[in-house]
């Protein structure tokens, strides 16, 4: 294979820069397309290491690829890179069509030629690829900018991770919960940073040594960014109450569950913080929902499809903040796109009675919720831990199901946690400007 490519490159005749000079790359109308397929296997074959970008990546040459519309970047480490035309002229840096200090497109849609040609490319003495299009427009492009965006199947699933961080640690009773210091989290970027990166990866990290009293969540919160505001409040108070307007607010078992399915997009992180614990029962129980639906997908695929693909209703009515009447739709096991799972909605207790399916799938869908409710049960599944006042467990609710036991009802309350809300976009957004900071500052 890698004799062809190199017999390839020979016959494209490419340019070869010198360092500190100019280089003008003719036009190659006569590109075979089977070079092409060979420059993309190239790029998706090479090795680990090789496709990590490092902060100075360095151009060897560039060439114009007329008959696929593409831009092909020959790297200094040996690899290619292949750019479409109509995205280059999508993201041209220029401040005419980008404004850096909002670092946002001005070039609209509908003033972009998706059919446009390509006049001129020079690779500069400072390592960058310069474009004049067909109406004199110019355009240039940083090489390091030009590389982290690469095409190839590795670099797309690498800018993937970097923004997102979806690789994550699956768990069941084996689990050493992640624990942290409050303070340190409050006050120190680094560790404040890996919380975030561990609460993304785990689904559940615990912060150590927080003051016993109400509202501390709001001190929390505001380190991410803002918390979200739902029908209880901003923090809501979880204890014994005369006529709970929610289960949880009562002192009986909670099984397990995900909190505020009937909201049609419900709340990505929850914060627990503990300010009286029960001296008997209360014990907290917490499952890794994507562990045990990748655990159904294998054992049982046909109930894995049935809950992937049947909406139920959701239903929660009342009067907290204000009074509410919510109802929602939502698949037990949300997909996204990909086939990748992206959140459970499960919350027994506000699963309404309505079922708007047809009535010969009532009971498959009896039989597989069933049989992942059974799943999520099973003693190698299921995490116990009792918190104590002081502590704040942090989950991701669109994940972890959690649940309580029992705990005995007093004329004084005998169990307090205060809890809120976040959205993960608040706090992937808290985690990416971390890293940034931190990568600044070093």
């Amino acid at each position: 294979m890698w004799a062809t490519v190199a017999k390839h490159l020979l016959q494209s005749k490419v340019q070869f820069s010198v360092a500190h000079t100019l280089l003008k790359v003719p036009r190659n109308k006569r590109f075979p397309c089977r070079s092409l397929l060979y420059f993309s296997r190239w790029q998706h074959s090479a090795p680990v290491d090789e496709q990590t970008f490092p902060t100075e990546a360095m151009i060897r040459s560039v060439e114009t690829l007329d008959a696929q519309r593409f831009v092909c970047v020959h790297w200094e480490d040996g690899g290619q890179s292949l750019y479409p035309y109509v995205w280059l002229r999508d993201n041209c840096q220029c401040p005419e069509c980008f404004l850096h200090s909002a670092i946002a497109r001005k070039l609209p849609i509908e003033n972009l030629d998706v059919n446009t040609g390509l006049g001129n490319i020079n690779l500069t003495d400072t390592n960058k690829v310069s474009i004049t299009w067909p109406d004199d427009h110019q355009s240039e492009f940083d090489a390091s900018w030009l590389k982290k965006r690469c095409f190839s199947k590795t670099s797309r699933a690498e800018m993937n991770e970097e923004l997102f961080l979806q690789k994550q640690q699956y768990w069941g009773s084996d689990l050493k919960i992640p624990t942290m210091s409050y303070e340190d989290v409050l006050h120190c970027d680094q560790t404040a940073f890996k919380w975030l990166c561990a609460l993304r990866k785990m689904g559940i990290v615990v912060l150590e040594g927080a003051p016993v009293k109400q509202g501390e969540l709001v001190t929390l919160g505001k380190r991410i960014g803002y918390m979200r505001h739902t029908f209880y409040g901003y923090t809501w108070h979880v204890q014994d109450k005369i006529d709970a307007n929610n289960v949880a607010y009562t002192s009986g078992k909670l099984s397990l569950h995900t909190d505020y399915p009937a909201l049609q997009y419900p709340p990505g992180v929850q914060f627990l913080h503990c300010l009286k614990q029960a001296e008997s029962g209360g014990e907290s129980e917490v499952v890794d929902g994507f562990h045990v639906c990748d655990k159904l997908r294998k054992q049982n695929r046909e109930a894995f499809n049935i809950l992937t693909s049947t909406q139920i209703d959701f239903t929660d009515t009342g009067v907290d903040f204000c009074d509410f009447s919510l109802q929602s739709k939502q698949r037990i096991i949300e997909l996204d796109p990909n086939g990748d799972l992206l959140r459970i909605n499960f919350n027994n207790a506000t699963r309404d009675s309505v079922l708007n399916i047809p009535v010969e799938k009532v009971q498959p869908f009896y039989s597989a919720l069933k049989e992942f409710v059974d799943l999520m049960n099973e003693a190698e599944n299921t995490f116990f831990y009792k918190m104590k006042p002081g502590q704040i467990v942090t989950f991701d609710n669109w994940r972890i199901l959690h649940g309580r036991k029992s705990y005995e009802s007093r004329a004084e309350i005998s169990r307090h946690l205060e809890g809120s809300y976040l959205d993960w976009d608040v706090v992937m957004s808290r985690l990416r400007a971390l890293k940034s900071k931190l990568q600044n500052s070093s």
